[in-house]
């Protein structure tokens, strides 16, 4: 049977109890009262009912049980103290189920991101969180200037500034190993933007977000979200700014890591006789460095070097002179520039290869 409000009758019959108890003798509720009405809130709020719908209930039942009489002080009194344990009860209850629902959250993001789940099992979770990993999905992936936590004030921004914008399109937002992880559909590179966007805004336009490539099944997220990662260990080896970095525009670097000692070869061959020049290889690397990242521009790499066109100019031939290969030619600036790339990706000269 169903009182006031749809609420079932047992969530109110023993607050009438209380009532009429307290009615008939003047005495306050009792303890075991009280907790009765603490684990039927519970109860109640575990079976779906909303805390506002169950207190109508409560006030209705109480209308009823006084039946218009002046109500007493104490019954008052009790009313209150019922109410109030009873709505204790229920809000103990969400904040369980928050912290249940956050602790299977983070444990499918982790298995989700390290692969380290029976993929069947995994895609049967993912529903639960709105994603279908049948589907291509792409990951991001944002560095800030701190890191991220879990119930910071940054990804409660993002995601407010997303739902607000996308609705309840399939995104999943959250953090691992400092970083905040944005997780959604591969044919949606707006919600990526828009990450990109607000995880950026978010920390002040300090941080670095790097995008995986879109690919396909629960094992399609993992590789994006490796990609992606990998994106921002290039970006600390090579120099790269940002301020975003897409891993479908990095693909080459990859590949040229891949095999270390025929890298390593190519360094030492190509740049090894720079050990040669004044101050170790150090400035030369650096001067090939600008240059290269200035597109080549002899002016423009003169002014983040800090140097003249002239001076420029001369270690220009300087390298050329020690290492017999010219970066200015197009056919040998190739050459060097690959090796200048391996430099960086190896660490050389700092790490003897």
């Amino acid at each position: 049977m169903a009182v006031g409000q749809g609420i079932p009758e047992e969530y109110v019959a023993g607050f009438v109890r209380i009532l009429d108890g307290v009615t008939a003798s003047g005495r306050r509720a009792g303890r075991d009262e009280l907790d009765e009405r603490r684990t039927c809130g519970e109860k109640a709020a575990e079976a779906g009912y909303g805390l506002r719908s169950l207190v109508g209930a409560h006030l209705a039942a109480t209308r009823a049980a006084l039946g218009g009489r002046i109500t007493p002080d104490h019954v008052m009194a009790a009313v209150e103290q019922a109410v109030d344990a009873f709505a204790e009860g229920h809000e103990r209850a969400q904040r369980l189920a928050v912290r249940q629902e956050e602790a299977a959250r983070r444990e499918f993001i982790d298995d989700l991101l390290l692969g380290r789940s029976d993929l069947g099992r995994l895609s049967e979770r993912a529903a639960r969180f709105g994603l279908h990993l049948a589907h291509a999905h792409a990951v991001a992936v944002a560095r800030g200037p701190e890191q991220y936590e879990d119930t910071g004030r940054a990804i409660r921004r993002v995601e407010a500034a997303l739902t607000g914008r996308f609705g309840d399109r399939s995104v999943l937002l959250s953090t691992k190993d400092g970083l905040l992880v944005c997780v959604a559909s591969g044919d949606e590179d707006d919600v990526l933007d828009a990450f990109a966007t607000q995880a950026r805004a978010a920390s002040d336009d300090c941080g670095l977000v790097a995008i995986g490539r879109p690919h396909p099944g629960a094992g399609g997220v993992v590789t994006s979200y490796e990609e992606a990662r990998g994106a921002l260990d290039l970006a600390d080896r090579l120099g790269f700014e940002g301020p975003v970095l897409r891993a479908a525009d990095l693909l080459v670097f990859p590949v040229l890591a891949r095999d270390r000692a025929a890298m390593a070869d190519l360094v030492l061959s190509v740049l090894g006789p720079l050990r040669a020049g004044r101050g170790g290889p150090r400035p030369l690397l650096d001067t090939l460095t600008a240059y290269f990242d200035s597109g080549c521009v002899g002016a423009e790499a003169a002014r983040r070097l800090n140097l003249s066109v002239r001076a420029l100019t001369y270690r220009l031939e300087r390298i050329h002179r020690l290492t017999g290969t010219d970066p200015g030619d197009p056919v040998q600036r190739y050459t060097l520039q690959t090796a200048v790339i391996g430099a960086r990706l190896l660490d050389w000269p700092q790490r003897p290869l």
